[in-house]
């Protein structure tokens, strides 16, 4: 149990564990991207409840880029007010929490951006609205937005940000050559393909300074035809250590993935947990950066096992918190038992209700009673 629980450093960020809230989207952000009381008291009790680090859900550095619903957004100066208040309520209970930054490209809604989605190539023959091919001038837009909402993080006193690099957004588009069919320089191989990735680590990098962690999230395969390969997965990582990343997390899959999208149903069994650890741990063996596992996390003897076994440096866990916030608590006091989540993936759907996200089976038995 000590290793888990040992104190850590990412940067000059200290970490009190090795469990992460992985980003997930709340739905509870307001209309126009501000962060409210629900979304703060939500980050707030996770930091009461001993998560070790706090990622919050995806924020959109660009109003074109907004993918979901009430989604939070970090693309305009007048947003820090508010993102300030979430982390001033995480600070004051000792809590750590870094923001994601991402951008929806193909993913992008229309009926909150009022524009045509956009993204590396077109999304035909994968998407039902194709979307509209970036120019070089629209990449380096979304490379600059980027380093602002970097800024405007560290302004709202972040402890850092995390890069979304995965899961079929943006960025994730640029590095599939699923995605990706471009024949410039941002297309073709991984070292084309993984250059606006690039591009934006450096903007962001310039906005915070060298003290600043900055993490990012990437597949470790998407699981599509013709998709990112766990090969070139690995090199992209290899890249971003030697660019300077702080910390990488592994997930993989997108939404158009089948059974093998990030957030998989029926973990029933600890064989069907952690189910990116084969890529992660490869990773691991050839970076610097420490490295986070996301994907079926439910056992704690099991991420006891992937730490002292050398899959991975950090845990990370996203819809068990949604029933649980208080698990790692429950954990530090000696009940092993592991997380009740069942994975139904009801939670992901209610996150587009006006209650936002929860979990819908103690609901269920809520409502029995």
């Amino acid at each position: 149990m000590a290793k888990l629980f040992e104190q850590t450093q990412i940067k000059n960020l200290k970490l009190a564990n090795r469990f992460i809230r992985s980003a997930t989207w709340e739905g509870l952000a307001g209309e126009d991207g501000t962060c409210n009381h629900a979304l703060i008291d939500t980050m707030a009790e996770l930091a009461k409840s001993n998560v070790g680090l706090i990622i919050t859900g995806h924020a959109y550095v660009i109003s074109e880029g907004q993918a979901t619903v009430r989604q939070l957004g970090i693309d305009d100066d007048g947003l820090v007010e508010g993102l300030s208040e979430m982390t001033g309520a995480v600070h004051r209970e000792d809590g750590r929490i870094i923001i994601q930054l991402a951008h929806g490209g193909l993913r992008s809604d229309p009926k909150f951006t009022r524009t045509k989605p956009m993204g590396p190539s077109t999304g035909e023959g994968l998407l039902e609205s194709p979307g509209r091919e970036m120019t070089v001038e629209d990449i380096q837009q979304v490379v600059n937005a980027f380093g602002q909402a970097a800024r405007r993080a560290k302004d709202a006193d972040f402890d850092g940000i995390q890069i979304h690099a995965a899961h079929g957004y943006l960025l994730s588009q640029f590095l599939s050559p699923a995605f990706n069919r471009r024949s410039d320089d941002y297309g073709g191989n991984i070292e084309n393909r993984i250059r606006i990735l690039l591009e934006v680590l450096h903007s962001t990098r310039q906005a915070v300074g060298g003290s600043y962690p900055i993490f990012v999230k990437i597949n470790c395969q998407d699981f599509l035809e013709n998709g990112l390969t766990r090969e070139d997965a690995i090199h992209v990582g290899v890249m971003l250590d030697k660019a300077g990343v702080d910390a990488v997390e592994v997930s993989g899959g997108t939404i158009l993935s089948g059974n093998r999208i990030p957030f998989r149903r029926e973990i029933l069994f600890e064989r069907d947990q952690a189910y990116f650890r084969q890529t992660a741990r490869a990773l691991k063996a050839k970076i610097k950066a420490p490295v986070i596992l996301v994907g079926g996390i439910r056992s704690y003897l099991l991420s006891e096992r992937l730490v002292d076994e050398g899959y991975a440096d950090y845990l990370s866990m996203s819809r068990p918190f949604i029933r649980e916030p208080w698990l790692i608590v429950r954990w530090q006091s000696g009940d092993l038992r592991k997380a009740t989540c069942i994975s139904c993936n009801g939670c992901l759907g209610a996150a587009r209700s006006q209650r936002g996200v929860y979990c819908v089976q103690d609901q269920k038995k809520r409502d029995k009673l």
